[in-house]
């Protein structure tokens, strides 16, 4: 890359913060405000650089994960502004799903090449403690080969009170019922002040902080994510990405970073005015900066940056392949968050389609493990091409998030 063309017409300063990183120097968290902050021409060479961090780093190879969610119950006891999903367990739309239908989806999801299955769900009332526990020893038991990626440090933190047991002692207790890893989620914006306005008695920062660390310790990796668009500042996106490249820091067990915009369409801190001064989301101006000041910030630390096409959709998500990103995340085949919360691109999308969209973006394909060991590359047409099993089944044979909402099999019993 010539740095003296292309930062010719840039602010010096923006010029100088780039060309650390392309030395491979870890920038500031005054850097990172310097690039969010500028409104100028830059915009476009920070895009450039963040592309050529991640040719460094991950090739020209774009990843992608056959999974299921099994979201598996609605009813919570929480009331996060952002939350379309939840249900109140008074209200008639809850639903629980039993173990054994938990394990039944997970098995037609093996069927069908399933190699991951994602599990996060409400925090219902009057849980057994060892629900979670339950689910992954149930799993494995049908499917000693699949991948259990679930439980939020929410979640976590949830049955480890009650069922009476230390952090440490209860995601040990995980690992050893088959749980291989956990995402990253019910972070949102780590700042006080910020989780006060949007999600009132939801997990603290130091709790979050304790539950990640403490997997990671556990040799059990996490993502990491960042929920953004809403009431947050650049300053407190920043202080968030700090708290996680800490972490990794000091554990390595982060294997990617997800930005995640706002969803507002049905989320009830836009829809019923809860949060003063709230944003409809992200524009797509700050979508192509999240992403591009991502890989940049997290350059030589975390390898993998995903990008949500259920959150962007299929055009925008091949743009930010070309800004840093390098992973398109699952097929999901149930994703029923998002959704609920009024995202308007479908809860699944056929392993064929993901190929084609990493295809058409100029990178190569490649299915990969929920640890991002490459099960296989596609490099030729008719490899891209190709379908399986999971690629002809239509999408309703799954069932929406409507639909269950309905189904008095699967209704939360009230005590």
């Amino acid at each position: 890359m010539n740095i003296e063309n292309i930062f010719r017409n840039i602010d010096p300063e923006i010029s100088s913060i780039l060309g650390r990183a392309l030395d491979g120097k870890e920038i500031s968290s005054v850097d990172t405000l310097k690039l969010f902050e500028d409104t100028g021409p830059s915009l476009s060479v920070i895009t450039l650089v963040a592309d050529e961090l991640r040719r460094r780093t991950n090739g020209e190879t774009v990843t992608y994960v056959i999974n299921r969610n099994i979201n598996f119950t609605n009813v919570c006891i929480k009331q996060c502004g952002f939350c379309a999903f939840s249900r109140d367990f008074r209200v008639e739309e809850g639903y629980l799903l039993p173990i054994e239908e938990i394990v039944r989806r997970a098995k037609e999801a093996w069927q069908f090449g399933a190699t991951e299955i994602c599990i996060q769900a409400g925090l219902p009332p009057k849980m057994d403690g060892f629900f979670y526990v339950d689910i992954c020893k149930a799993i494995k038991k049908e499917l000693p080969d699949i991948h259990i990626h679930a439980f939020s440090p929410e979640e976590i933190l949830y049955g480890s009170t009650l069922s009476n047991t230390k952090i440490h002692d209860y995601l040990k207790m995980l690992k050893e019922a088959g749980l291989g890893s956990l995402p990253g989620t019910s972070a949102e914006i780590l700042v006080r002040e910020i989780r006060n306005k949007i999600s009132p008695g939801r997990i603290t920062i130091e709790q979050w902080i304790d539950v990640i660390s403490t997997a990671h310790k556990l040799d059990l990796p996490t993502t990491s994510t960042i929920m953004y668009g809403h009431v947050e500042s650049n300053s407190d996106i920043i202080a968030h990405l700090e708290i996680i490249r800490d972490i990794q820091k000091q554990h390595g067990k982060f294997t990617e970073f997800v930005p995640l915009s706002y969803v507002h369409y049905d989320a009830p801190m836009s829809n019923h005015h809860l949060v003063k001064n709230i944003r409809p989301g992200a524009d797509g101006l700050e979508i192509l900066k999240m992403h591009a000041i991502s890989r940049i910030f997290f350059n030589n630390f975390i390898d993998n940056l995903q990008v949500s096409w259920v959150k962007e959709g299929p055009k925008l998500s091949q743009i930010l392949l070309s800004a840093g990103a390098n992973d398109l995340g699952g097929c999901l085949i149930n994703e029923s968050i998002s959704t609920s919360a009024g995202s308007q691109y479908g809860q699944f999308i056929r392993p064929v389609d993901m190929r084609k969209i990493i295809e058409a973006a100029g990178k190569i394909p490649a299915q990969r493990t929920s640890k991002y060991e490459i099960i296989k590359d596609f490099k030729t047409r008719e490899e891209i091409d190709s379908e399986n099993s999971l690629d002809k089944i239509n999408p309703d044979r799954f069932g929406s998030y409507n639909e269950l909402i309905k189904l008095n099999r699967f209704r939360f019993k009230k005590s």
